[in-house]
């Protein structure tokens, strides 16, 4: 059988037991569960960037992830468009100098 192109989408988040930070995960754990069927969170995760300040800043991170049933290709406006809204939408949610969305192609077995 041919496989399905999807487009996933990342969205890393620091793992802090704040408040805001909980409830940003939560509701984008409802978002993808609404929108596409359900989503994945990795917890607990190492991470690192380098800030503004350029010091290295260790922290631990929640990785919440879904696939779309959109190509990546045909609808790169649309996606492109998402992860600006997403990381827009974090930014106002928390204190943090930095949040990564990814989207990129994935192929499910159908």
């Amino acid at each position: 059988m041919p496989l399905s192109e999807k487009a996933r989408v990342e969205v890393y988040l620091p793992d802090l037991a704040e408040a805001s930070y909980q409830n940003l995960l939560e509701e984008l754990d409802r978002e993808f569960a609404f929108s596409f069927g359900g989503c994945t969170i990795i917890r607990g995760l190492e991470g690192s960037y380098l800030s503004r300040a350029g010091l290295r800043i260790h922290e631990r991170v929640n990785l919440l992830y879904t696939d779309t049933p959109f190509s990546f290709d045909d609808n790169i406006l649309i996606l492109s468009r998402f992860a600006d809204e997403l990381r827009d939408a974090a930014f106002k949610a928390l204190n943090e100098e930095a949040i990564l969305v990814v989207v990129y192609k994935v192929f499910h077995a159908e």
